[in-house]
């Protein structure tokens, strides 16, 4: 069998799509060593991340281009099995495809995306969904929102669950501080969020339910340090911090890479995650691996991910905001429990069961027996 990726995520900083792809491709390269796998990307330095086994196509990078014309023609000429995408199938596909929606909130929350871009994904997705052979996401919570949206049988949503990569795991906590400290000139402790500031993280919220935290225990030497990727939204975020009184305590990473933050969910405190929606929220399954006492908004599909493992807040409320993370904060052991309490929630998601299981939705819409593997796979927990 010949199975084809739409990977040009990788390398564009494009946060969890990019985890997405670039972990199911290296899952596909350790289970299945049969078929052949063509993974199509849009920067050069992007095939860095992708397994050597398996085979790489240059397409446009240029979403017109790329969806419009050039993605057809080169599935012509490669002719592959299916086509496996996130949100958007290219026009006039020639092979039956496989997409993958994380989560319908340029439906549900348009206010949180440019104008037209919330347009745009209306559009393309709808279309693609009526169309593709099989639809998978992330959360049961994405599931119905997406069967809901569309007025869909579930049946043909499949879940298949997010988990941490492995290049997330735990450390000693003074090796990632000295590496922090080294790093970003950032000294413990201090509380951390990641995500890309965007209006549905709700930076705004967290920065003043940091300020509030500060103003009621002023004895607190904590920093909040924003990692995430400056975007349309930016401005708002940095004008909330000037405002709050407390922009001195307050640090804008950008970007960063998985190996800083590695030492960033390591060596924080706390991390905050307080988005208003998530169709799964990953970095709260990162934190976690990283044995990070974590709490997070108790909306969308952060409980079901969270599953007590993290303290839950609404998002919408700047003081349980600020009560969650004093709570970490000041009690020593409520923060060790739930440091202890995420690593096992994390270690119960596998990007190798992930793997497996869209291997075999790949191998059914394909209509192909799938070839025993050379080597078992070992069992995964539900993450249910």
């Amino acid at each position: 069998m010949r199975f084809a990726v739409d990977a040009h995520a990788i390398g564009r900083h494009l946060t969890g799509n990019e985890v997405y792809v670039r972990s199911l491709l290296q899952g596909f390269a350790r289970l299945d060593h049969e078929s052949e796998f063509v993974t199509y990307l849009s920067r050069d330095d992007a095939q860095a991340w992708v397994p050597a086994r398996l085979a790489v196509r240059r397409i446009a990078a240029n979403p017109f281009v790329r969806l419009g014309c050039d993605f057809g023609l080169r599935l012509r000429w490669d002719r592959p099995d299916l086509l496996h995408v996130q949100y958007t199938a290219p026009l006039a596909c020639p092979v039956p495809v496989v997409v993958s929606v994380h989560d319908v909130s340029f439906l549900e929350h348009p206010r949180y995306f440019p104008l037209h871009r919330a347009v745009q994904l209306r559009m393309t997705v709808r279309r693609t969904i009526r169309t593709a052979a099989r639809i998978l996401t992330v959360s049961e919570f994405s599931r119905d929102a997406i069967a809901r949206a569309y007025q869909l049988d579930p049946e043909r949503i499949a879940v298949v669950h997010n988990a941490a990569a492995d290049c997330f795991y735990q450390i000693r906590r003074e090796k990632a501080s000295a590496q922090v400290l080294e790093r970003f000139d950032l000294a413990a402790p201090f509380v951390l969020t990641v995500g890309d500031l965007q209006p549905r993280k709700n930076h705004v919220g967290l920065i003043e339910a940091f300020a509030r935290m500060v103003r009621a225990f002023p004895q607190l030497t904590h920093q909040l340090v924003l990692a995430g990727k400056e975007t349309w939204f930016s401005g708002r975020v940095h004008d909330a911090a000037r405002r709050s009184g407390v922009a001195d305590r307050i640090r804008f990473l950008g970007f960063v890479s998985d190996d800083d933050l590695l030492q960033l969910y390591n060596a924080c405190d706390v991390f905050s995650f307080p988005s208003f929606y998530e169709g799964f929220g990953l970095p709260v399954l990162e934190a976690m691996a990283c044995g990070a006492a974590v709490c997070c908004s108790n909306t969308s599909a952060m409980p079901e991910v969270a599953d007590g493992a993290a303290l839950l807040f609404n998002p919408g409320n700047t003081d349980e905001l600020a009560r969650a993370m004093l709570d970490l904060i000041l009690l020593p052991e409520l923060r060790s429990r739930m440091g202890r309490l995420g690593v096992q929630r994390a270690a119960q998601f596998s990007w190798q069961e992930a793997a497996k299981r869209t291997l075999e939705i790949y191998y059914a819409v394909a209509g192909e027996p799938q070839p025993a593997r050379r080597a078992p796979v070992a069992a995964s927990i539900s993450a249910q």
